[in-house]
């Protein structure tokens, strides 16, 4: 959740942030008035529970004959502060309610507004150009015999798909090529669980504005993740991390999350329906970073440098956006999008993205460390993608020829046994 000292010293930041989003202003007024009742509420009960524990040494000195009607009194005063700490544990409920229904708060320069007003931070590669017609990636799957979806509709429906032969292992290949770079950048590999408890799930935030993106099994109160950033953030839930010595001052710990992900894509119908650009169950390797709150920013450009330099590798055309305030998720300060060409849709789609999500998860989650005082705060936590199924889609139609066959890019060939070219069936 936010920050309650920053609430309490400084809300106008908060409700910049909120109006930035296009989200509630005055929800902030209501969070700052809950906080005061809740601290008030605890003060009161505090002062009734020293005035019991005096009392209750004054009726232990008592004299026998004046015990029976001071213990009077301190039945009365007991229900006193029982009724008190029932009001601290409503007022705490209510604040919870409240501040917990705040997004993270937004981090200076992050552009305001919606989905359209994202900014371009750079342009990367060259458009790739054809003298043939291109095929789109769903054409190519089935002309290189690699992806078929009539087969996944028909056994599990809509936006489903098996990937085939080569289509498997180039996704094998792609994974286990993010997963080799992220072991060198220091990130220890977990096979993540992709069920995960309702507490796990709302500690991160998916379970605010997106919920209905979210697969449910009731019997069992469980939910499938969209990310195996849901389990890598619970993963220290509840815990004092101690961050491992570092000759550079870095304080860190870093996993790569590999998971299958599911998506109910509640919102999308009718959008790319073709394909398996947006599908209900994909692959995702996934960066997590617990980090010093100071070190937040310099490692959210790690991640995306690491995006990055796995983007360009692939021979991939790209942009970098900044997405704006509004499109943020609710536990990102600051995300970066990176989008490839997509040359039949004559457009950048997105392949991955990288969040700041500051101390917001580990408030929700309570994930702190020691500080130097000897005290515990919050971390940060930062996550990004690095490499999942949709980016199949830009591979394939990047590196297509004339005869429908595509080029395997040159990092990939050692996962595939040395293929250069996925040749038509």
């Amino acid at each position: 959740m936010i920050d309650p000292q920053l609430l309490r010293d400084d809300p106008d930041v908060i409700k910049a942030s909120q109006a930035a989003r296009g989200a509630s202003v005055e929800v902030v007024d209501r969070a700052v008035d809950a906080d005061a009742a809740r601290r008030g509420a605890i003060s009161s009960f505090e002062a009734l529970r020293a005035e019991q524990n005096a009392f209750g040494k004054t009726v232990a000195k008592a004299p026998k004959d004046e015990k029976a009607a001071l213990v009077q009194q301190a039945q009365a005063l007991a229900a006193k502060v029982k009724e008190a700490q029932a009001a601290v544990t409503a007022a705490e409920d209510t604040f919870n309610q409240v501040v917990r229904s705040i997004p993270n708060t937004v981090l200076p320069g992050v552009p305001a507004g919606g989905e359209d007003d994202f900014v371009t931070l750079k342009t990367v590669g060259t458009k790739p150009s054809f003298d043939f017609e291109p095929r789109d990636h769903a054409d190519l799957g089935e002309l290189l015999d690699i992806i078929d979806i009539p087969r996944g509709v028909k056994v599990s429906g809509s936006r489903f798909y098996f990937l085939k032969g080569l289509g498997a292992r180039l996704e094998i290949a792609l994974m286990s090529l993010g997963l080799d770079r992220a072991v060198q950048h220091g990130f220890t590999p977990l096979i993540t669980p992709t069920l995960v408890r309702p507490e796990t799930m709302a500690g991160t935030g998916f379970l605010g504005e997106h919920a209905a993106e979210v697969y449910r099994l009731e019997a069992d109160d469980l939910y499938l993740t969209g990310t195996s950033e849901v389990a890598l953030a619970g993963y220290h839930a509840d815990e004092i991390l101690a961050f491992p010595s570092s000759d550079d001052g870095d304080q860190a710990l870093r996993y790569a999350g590999w998971s299958t992900c599911y998506r109910r894509e509640a919102g999308s119908a009718g959008k790319d329906n073709r394909g398996i650009l947006r599908v209900h169950q994909f692959n995702k390797l996934e960066m997590f970073s617990y980090v010093h709150p100071d070190q937040a920013d310099a490692e959210h450009q790690k991640l995306m440098a690491y995006q990055e330099s796995m983007l360009q590798d692939l021979g991939l055309h790209y942009r970098v956006i900044e997405t704006a305030a509004g499109d943020l998720g609710t536990s990102a300060a600051r995300k970066y999008d990176l989008e490839a060409w997509v040359p039949t849709q004559g457009t950048f789609r997105e392949l991955t993205s990288t969040s700041n999500c500051t101390t917001f998860q580990a408030r929700r989650l309570d994930i702190r460390y020691r500080t130097d005082s000897g005290k515990t705060a919050p971390v940060a936590t930062l996550n990004g993608t690095l490499a999942t199924t949709r980016w199949l889609v830009a591979i394939l139609e990047t590196h297509q020829q004339a005869d429908g066959s595509v080029v395997v890019p040159e990092v990939l060939r050692p996962f595939l046994g040395g293929v250069e070219v996925i040749e038509p069936r």
